[in-house]
């Protein structure tokens, strides 16, 4: 919903100056780590090798996310970056070696021919720079979810933190070059980096504490279908998912219902 606020024409007139897509980037993870980092305990500050190649994913996917869905429609980018899974499952069974299963292979083949159908549209609609970009954000985004499983005894509070203030970090040199946005436009990215970053990281963590993971698996599922009406609503012009988007979204979305959902075996 933020991003066609700030990047298109709207009654509240936030896209003038014009908000560039590296200010989304910057401003969306700083002030989602400032906003968290109260939260820290000194105990939860430790440090270990693999947080530098876990950071700078977070780093990547953020910054390829983010551009993906200013340059393009936010449904493909965030539909693409739902691909960590299949990703994930790919790295964790021919990298890590764990063994795989025939449920998760059937989700990364089914996502795999959603994935082709969201491809074959942004080239037919001169938007394959952007899938690509959102495609690869996904894939940075599982070797983040790699990195936190290599370190799941580490506080997650503090590897959350560390992963937007380092990535903050590292598109901190890029605003010596662009001009700042204005202070409504600050205000707004304030909001975004609290509403869509810090309060669900705080919100999952404290629902975990209740449900299982596929079950959260599952749940977070809703966001590809709000995250395209929120920006249907918010710009129609040029947020109307195609029809490509809508079927191999469904693809997509149906693979990782197949994958999370549990299913019951019924015997007699």
């Amino acid at each position: 919903m933020f991003i066609p606020l700030l990047r298109y024409d709207t009654r509240l007139g936030l896209n003038d100056p014009k908000v560039l897509t590296w200010h989304i980037a910057f401003f969306r993870i700083f002030f989602a780590g400032l906003i968290l980092t109260p939260t820290l305990r000194r105990r939860d500050i430790t440090w270990r090798p693999a947080m530098i190649p876990m950071t700078l994913a977070f780093a990547a996917m953020n910054g390829l996310l983010m551009t993906a869905m200013s340059q393009g429609k936010t449904s493909d980018a965030i539909l693409l970056q739902y691909t960590a899974p299949m990703w994930l499952f790919l790295i964790s069974t021919f990298w890590l070696g764990e063994p795989g299963d025939g449920r998760s292979l059937a989700c990364v083949l089914i996502g795999v021919m959603g994935v082709a159908v969201v491809v074959w549209g942004g080239w037919s609609n001169d938007q394959i720079l952007v899938v690509i970009m959102a495609l690869v954000s996904g894939f940075f985004y599982s070797l983040v979810l790699v990195g936190l499983r290599l370190m799941r005894k580490e506080s997650p509070r503090w590897l959350t933190v560390l992963n937007h203030l380092v990535a903050a970090l590292v598109l901190t040199p890029i605003l010596a070059f662009v001009p700042l946005p204005s202070w409504p436009q600050l205000l707004c990215l304030a909001i975004f980096g609290a509403v869509q970053m810090a309060l669900p990281y705080m919100l999952v963590a404290r629902g975990l504490r209740g449900i299982s993971a596929q079950e959260a698996g599952t749940l977070t599922l809703l966001e590809p279908i709000l995250n395209t009406l929120w920006a249907y609503l918010i710009s129609p012009d040029q947020q109307r998912p195609t029809v490509y988007t809508l079927v191999g979204g469904a693809l997509i979305l149906g693979a990782l219902l197949f994958r999370y959902l549990p299913i019951r075996r019924w015997t007699k």
